[in-house]
């Protein structure tokens, strides 16, 4: 039984499923009007990896994941930059997608577009203009959020204490600080639709709520996404699907702040650093590694040093998948368990980590889990029990692939006279032998090798 921690309940939790064996699956995604940030790269990278074990344990997953492609942030670059709405998505969009294939993000099942489904949107307004839980002001179409009995359920707070604690904006019109815009008026120059209260376009909360009952259907599973969007975007889908008499998502689930020394990472406070800056100057597995370190639920502190440390556990990583020859596994495929052999040493491995990843994501664990099984993997090899050395090595490449991280062995395979003289240089190097160590790198370089030392013994790589 998979457990997460549910935020509309505090607790960690069994993730009780729609239709036993499926799991639906709501991720909320970018707003194309900028390079993606280290943020966008940690969700995107928490959420793929749940994906990935849900369908590694045999269920099948229905993951959608939205695109903004409609806001205040998009008209403001087109505006600024004299070009069309649809120029500043285009790119945008293009810049999302190219870092998602780089961090070895597998492609949602579906990636609906905030302005597909504009219709439905005007239709449910308008429902909520005729039940009065929405009203029109001078700017557009407003939810009022006292027409829910539990607003502030995400948030953790009372109705009155979050009317308390609102920020004030600038239309004096609204009922309640708390009152989210569903419609904006039309404005010169900026892209508008029909709508029988007044041309204009949709609020940003409105979106989510229209396409994920629409793709996934009422009573879906599991809502996830940044902590940042618990309140109030979430918990404004949620007000809007309980007005609508829907039954929206039986799960919530938030990931973590990305930190800079002791502040989470914004454009506003001036600490933004692009994800595409982050993967052209380090391997991509890395950032992946980093955010399976640490509990999705936890601040991630992201900088050259936490980087730096991901990059030297890889090097062990690939050191292991060149001794043992192992498969590149990961990518666009999801690996199922289901297709490789658990028995003896393995089993054990793949039981525990199961156990970890079923209770609340435990990444931090299961990673440790592995890096322990490589250290032994690589003691058994040393030891001459190859067999078991290299079943326990390929369980912990299966179980990475699991989790969305290839080991990367090179297009090469390594062949047993390679790896004999691997282990003989390793065990001459353990024994201060360093002409014999020298005599075998000779021989490894004159067999087309590049050799290195590495923290886990020597490193091998074509050129």
């Amino acid at each position: 039984m998979i457990r997460l921690y549910d935020t509309a309940r505090g607790e960690v939790r069994d993730l009780s499923l729609r239709s036993p064996g499926r799991v639906s699956m709501y991720v909320c995604g970018p707003t194309v009007d900028n390079l993606p940030h280290l943020g966008h790269g940690r969700f995107t990278l928490v959420w793929d990896v749940a994906r990935r074990w849900f369908t590694f344990q045999g269920l099948s997953v229905h993951y959608v994941m939205n695109i903004t492609d409609v806001d205040d942030k998009i008209i403001a670059r087109a505006s600024r930059e004299s070009r069309s709405e649809n120029a500043v998505v285009t790119q945008y969009e293009a810049e999302w997608w190219g870092a998602m294939d780089r961090l070895g993000v597998a492609r949602p099942d579906d990636t609906p577009h905030a302005t597909h489904y504009v219709d439905e949107m005007v239709e449910l307004i308008a429902s909520f203009l005729e039940r009065d839980v929405a009203y029109v002001t001078s700017d557009g179409v407003y939810f009022d959020v006292s027409s829910v009995p539990d607003y502030g359920l995400l948030a953790g707070q009372p109705l009155e204490s979050l009317r308390v604690g609102a920020r004030v904006e600038g239309n004096d019109e609204k009922r309640s600080p708390l009152d989210f815009a569903l419609w904006k008026n039309a404005k010169p120059d900026e892209p508008r639709w029909p709508a029988p209260f007044g041309d204009g376009r949709p609020g940003w909360h409105t979106e989510c709520v229209v396409m994920s009952l629409d793709l996934l259907g009422e009573s879906f599973d599991l809502h996830c996404g940044g902590l940042d969007l618990k309140f109030p975007h979430h918990e404004n889908e949620r007000a809007q699907a309980e007005a609508a008499h829907k039954t929206f998502a039986r799960h919530w689930a938030h990931n973590g702040w990305v930190m800079v020394g002791d502040e989470k990472m914004s454009k506003s406070l001036g600490n933004f650093t692009s994800l595409t800056e982050l993967l052209e100057m380090t391997d991509p597995r890395a950032y992946r590694l980093l955010v399976l370190r640490s509990h999705y639920r936890s601040p991630i502190d992201v900088k050259p040093s936490t980087i730096a440390d991901a990059e030297r556990a890889l090097d062990r990583l690939d050191s292991l998948a060149r001794r043992f020859g192992l498969p590149v596994l990961a990518g666009e495929n999801l690996e199922l368990a289901s297709s490789h052999a658990w028995e003896d040493e393995s089993l054990e491995l793949f039981e525990r980590v199961a156990t970890l990843m079923n209770d609340d994501l435990n990444t931090p664990s299961a990673v440790a889990e592995l890096f322990d099984a490589l250290s032994s993997a690589n003691v058994m090899a040393d030891e001459g029990h190859e067999a078991s050395a290299r079943r326990l090595a390929q369980s912990v490449s299966a179980l990475f692939g699991a989790l969305g991280l290839s080991l990367l062995a090179g297009s090469h395979v390594v062949d047993e006279v390679t790896q004999r003289l691997v282990l003989q240089r390793d065990a001459a190097r353990v024994a201060r032998n360093w002409a014999e160590a020298d005599l075998l790198r000779d021989e490894l370089v004159e067999r087309g090798w590049i050799v290195e030392d590495g923290a886990s013994g020597t490193l091998i790589r074509r050129p």
